[in-house]
């Protein structure tokens, strides 16, 4: 039972948000910056993001060039560079929005591990920059042999390779801040507050909520649910994809500094204040990772444990503080999914992992799609 107030206050806005991510909230800031007027709504079912909007290893990136030079056996060489451009965009976009110290960016540059068995990727580097070089400039990759003692990395490893453009943010301050900018504007924002069912009206767009009386209406409705979009899209074209975590306890005189990634970007770890985290293995074990469910995949934890053992902290004890799970969401292609559901339903999901650097300009984009 719903009252007079309510129902003039609380149930109808211009546009609703369906997911409090970093896509959903940088959709909302853009279509408060488009519309200032607008009454806009952000739901989310969690009371913390349930994707891996607060949940990822806070990487700043744009690919690794084992990432690229895959990714050009299945995609044109103009797919891959517009694909490097939106992460590029979306990273540039939110360091912007937000500024640099809100979220702790750090422009350290990255480097992928490459082992004896990979050497092959060095010829990769000169043919790979130069198809990039007309959209993002100057060589983004050399070798950097000599960071692999620099960062006490096992001494097994062939090379490290260098890319300029990646860096590292704090991914907690990073969404308490866009979640503040939305409000500073005028956007509402609720959570535990999951949307169960979605009907385009016609003029009005019908959002249901599981275990409420009542319906909220928009003249627009934005999904950025990623991962959990089939739930109210069946026809999405998407496949979960569970990501592991885990971080140490601080380790004294620890020498590793900056992000690193190796095997296409499966693995990637980091040092934050004097820890090591480390996230990934997905690929060990794809069936079981295909999963909206937090909980933890044993044999992938054990594996990163030993990632950990044998290549990042060789000779060096540690202790592990937190193991978490983070979901995502992929496809056949990397590109995310931006399209009409309906007239007046539009999704925004299928960010292939790379959520921080792809998510502010998706939401740029989708608001470009919202008119009242």
């Amino acid at each position: 039972m719903i009252s007079y107030w309510e129902r003039e206050s609380f149930l109808n806005y211009d546009f609703i948000i369906v997911g409090g991510g970093i896509v959903g909230f940088s959709t909302a800031i853009s279509l408060k910056e488009k519309h200032p007027k607008a009454s806009v709504l952000v739901l989310e079912a969690g009371f913390l993001p349930s994707g891996a909007s607060t949940k990822n290893a806070g990487f700043a990136c744009i690919g690794s060039l084992s990432e690229i030079v895959d990714d050009l056996q299945t995609h044109t060489e103009e797919e891959v560079i517009q694909l490097v451009r939106l992460r590029k965009d979306g990273l540039d976009l939110l360091r912007q929005r937000l500024g640099d110290d809100a979220i702790q960016y750090q422009a350290t540059g990255s480097n992928e591990l490459v082992f004896t068995h990979e050497e092959e990727l060095l010829n990769e580097i000169d043919s790979v920059n130069a198809l990039l070089s007309s959209s993002l400039g100057e060589k983004i990759f050399k070798e950097n042999p000599s960071g692999i003692e620099k960062n006490s990395l096992t001494p097994s490893l062939s090379t490290l390779i260098y890319n300029r453009l990646e860096g590292s943010l704090h991914t907690g301050e990073m969404m308490r801040h866009l979640i503040l900018k939305a409000l500073s504007l005028g956007v509402e924002y609720k959570t535990k507050t999951k949307v169960t069912k979605i009907e385009d009206e016609g003029t009005k767009v019908a959002v249901i909520l599981e275990d409420s009386s009542f319906v909220l209406r928009a003249q627009k409705v934005f999904v950025c649910t990623n991962a959990f979009a089939k739930s109210l899209i069946s026809s999405i074209d998407l496949q979960a994809g569970r990501g592991q975590v885990l971080v140490t306890q601080p380790i004294a005189d620890l020498k590793l500094k900056g992000i690193f990634h190796f095997d296409q970007g499966y693995y990637y770890f980091r040092e934050i204040n004097g820890r090591v985290l480390l996230g990934g293995g997905r690929n060990i074990d794809f069936e079981k990772e295909t999963t909206t469910s937090q909980e933890l995949n044993v044999s992938i934890q054990n594996d990163l444990d030993e990632k950990l053992r044998q290549v990042i902290l060789p000779n060096t004890s540690f202790e592990i503080d937190m193991r978490w799970t983070g979901i995502m969401a992929f496809g056949k292609q990397k590109n995310p999914i931006l399209k009409n559901v309906s007239d007046n339903v539009i999704a925004g999901v299928r960010l292939g992992g790379m959520g921080i650097a792809i998510g502010s300009k998706l939401g740029q984009l989708l608001a470009e799609r919202a008119e009242i």
